[in-house]
């Protein structure tokens, strides 16, 4: 007797999981280092300037910092025990570091001495980070949609001008943003990024960063303004040799200085963990943060060990992942394992290094643009209503830009302040944060305004104490006459924000029997109605209908609406219901009423239920504005009389 064997579907693989062919797994990964590659390297080269390192001991540098970010993208990728995200997040080291590292080693006298106690200071500081990394995401509740949103796009226009710097030809001296070069090169990468993406599907489409990168780089070789000399001169063969300048030294200052750099690099981690996550469309959670901290902190011990330094999620690369929309961490896996090689191979290096300023910049545009858009989406999820959530928002953003386009003011504030204001990603990020928390998590929580009167205005807090009795007096505007749907939404207290309020209305509304429906659709006044204009049918009915003339309608114009309401009423038994707001003139309206007539009366009843809703959304929105009047003089409307 045969036992037939019961299959289960197998479980669908989440695109992060996804392994894709060993061949796109190493173009898409190559995609990822090229556009990491100039960020990657400039750390360790602003650094050995600083403090006084030669030529050979700067590429030493470079090379180890590949490797080592290699090593660092794949514990964070792919993740082990309690250590890596695995989201597609490639580390790199932080730019919030460089300030506090020049500063630990001029202090230590500059040099090789002044490495080795900076080397010092990063091992300690990232086991700090590995320690901590539990009780930071603890801390998870502190960062809502406003936290999160606010951070993502801070990260995403803050690294614009990093673009904009390469795409004039670089930081520094080789910058000429009067180029016409410069401006081609960029522009030219740019718009071919931008052509492939819409012209090509599937695999094309991936790789239109890596295509411009290589055609920007080929045209401007031809042009003479692609040099890859260096590729001679470096080695075949370069291996980063543990303590490779000496035992690392240990300074209490410079240690609690490199702790506070990485708890602020926590807050910048955690802003990418969840753009990632939007991305990717995978929810983060307290562990999640906990994993990628953990991460950060070994790769920054590991950094200290292999001559390298600090490292972080590297938010340049979260824009690349939303471009070509590949979500596979292995991906990211691959990327690792082709720096570490890159590392290993100063020859290969000096190729990648090869790409011009310009052509880089405009890749970058691209993708650090972006980064700003996944926050514009996250900020979409934010109650704006609230005018609490504008001011974390506009005062994040705000100083976030003040101190990008104005760096120099950070020699304005003591020293121990400059590592804050240096960076318009850390002020912002520590701006969102706290305001959130002055906002919505000291003293009592009052909520938005949610309806205005005079003199007088009715908070969320109290709305969810009010009596049935109050709340359907509060609310009863919304509708014309029956009180069954507010006081239906009533029970469904207490409200979170004014969308869960708004939404209860609507639920209300489809809730009720066909009888009740069609009681309210019966109470609604025919439209251009003399009781309208007389205000016999209520303020809101008046506000309405004025809104788009049908209250002081010519003659001519009057008596067709009026044939076209009455025609109405006779074919379905109850009075024409258009969210006249939603119609820009008169034709319209009565193009749509007479498009109406040749339904069912099943579908003019739905039909007409969906327009009261549409009512209700504007009568709510005038409530919002009347009980804020800051917003309400930033929205104007055609209705205002």
């Amino acid at each position: 007797m045969k036992t037939r064997l019961k299959t289960h579907p197998s479980t669908p693989v989440h695109p992060v999981d996804e392994i894709l062919p060993a061949s796109k797994l190493a173009v898409y990964g190559f995609q990822h280092v090229l556009a990491f590659y100039a960020g990657a390297v400039i750390v360790p080269i602003l650094l050995a300037n600083a403090i006084g390192l030669s030529t050979e001991q700067l590429i030493h540098l470079i090379n180890a910092d590949l490797f080592t970010c290699g090593i660092a993208s794949i514990i964070q990728s792919v993740g082990f025990w309690k250590v890596g995200v695995r989201l597609p997040l490639l580390q790199g080291v932080t730019f919030t570091a460089v300030s506090p590292m020049i500063a630990i080693g001029m202090a230590a006298g500059g040099g090789t001495d002044g490495l080795l106690v900076i080397y010092g200071a990063v091992i300690v500081a990232g086991l700090a980070t590995f320690l901590i990394a539990p009780f930071f995401s603890r801390l998870i509740r502190f960062f809502p949609p406003v936290v999160t949103g606010s951070v993502i796009t801070i990260i995403g226009l803050a690294l614009l001008p990093v673009a904009a710097a390469d795409a004039t030809g670089g930081a520094g001296p080789t910058s000429d943003p009067t180029s016409g070069r410069n401006l081609a090169y960029a522009l030219g990468t740019l718009a071919l990024i931008v052509v492939i993406q819409r012209v090509f599907k599937g695999f094309m489409a991936t790789v239109a960063v890596l295509i411009g990168l290589v055609v920007g780089t080929v045209v401007a070789w031809a042009f003479g303004d692609a040099h890859f000399g260096a590729v001679e001169q470096s080695a075949w063969l370069g291996v980063t040799t543990p303590f490779h300048f000496g035992w690392p030294q240990f300074s209490f200052a410079a240690i609690v200085s490199m702790i506070v750099v990485m708890l602020i690099t926590a807050v910048e981690t955690t802003g990418d963990v969840f753009a990632t996550g939007e991305i990717v469309e995978k929810r983060v959670g307290r562990e999640d943060i906990a994993r990628a901290l953990r991460a950060d902190g070994l790769a920054t011990s590991l950094g200290g060990v292999l001559n390298s330094f600090p490292y972080t999620c590297f938010a340049e690369n979260v824009g690349l992942v939303r471009l070509t929309r590949v979500k596979s961490r292995w991906v990211v896996a691959s990327a690792g394992l082709i720096m570490m090689l890159i590392g290993l191979v100063p020859k290969a290096g000096a190729v990648v290094a090869g790409i011009p300023h310009p052509v880089l910049g405009g890749a970058a545009l691209a993708m650090f643009a972006t980064v700003a858009v996944v926050g514009f989406q996250t900020l979409g999820k934010v109650d704006f209503h609230d005018h609490r959530n504008v001011v974390i928002v506009a005062s994040s953003v705000g100083l976030a830009m003040y101190v990008t386009a104005q760096p120099q003011v950070a020699q304005a504030v003591p020293s121990w302040a400059e590592i804050i204001f240096g960076s318009g990603i850390t002020l912002g990020s520590l701006t969102a944060i706290v305001l959130n928390i002055v906002f919505h998590h000291i003293g009592k929580d009052f909520g938005p305004a949610v309806a205005g009167f005079p003199g007088d205005s009715v908070r969320l807090d109290q709305v969810n104490k009010m009596s049935r009795d109050q709340f359907v007096e509060t609310f009863a505007g919304l509708f014309q006459g029956p009180r069954w749907m507010v006081e239906r939404a009533w029970a469904e207290r207490p409200f979170a924000d004014t969308h869960a309020l708004r939404r209860a209305f609507q639920q209300a509304l489809f809730s009720g029997s066909t009888d009740e429906q069609r009681q309210l659709i019966e109470s609604y006044p025919e439209l251009g109605s003399r009781l309208v204009a007389d205000g016999l049918t209520g303020e809101a009915s008046l506000r309405d209908q004025s809104s788009r003339g049908l209250t002081h309608l010519a003659e001519p114009d009057q008596d067709e609406l009026a044939a076209l309401t009455e025609a109405y009423r006779e074919r379905f038994g109850f009075p024409l219901v258009i969210s006249v707001r939603d119609s820009d003139s008169l034709d319209r309206i009565l193009a749509e009423g007479r498009e109406r007539l040749d339904n069912c009366e099943t579908q003019e009843h739905a039909a007409a239920l969906i327009e009261i809703a549409k009512i209700a959304g504007h009568r709510f929105d005038d409530y919002l504005r009347e009980a804020n009047p800051i917003h309400s003089a930033r929205t104007p409307w055609s209705s205002k009389r």
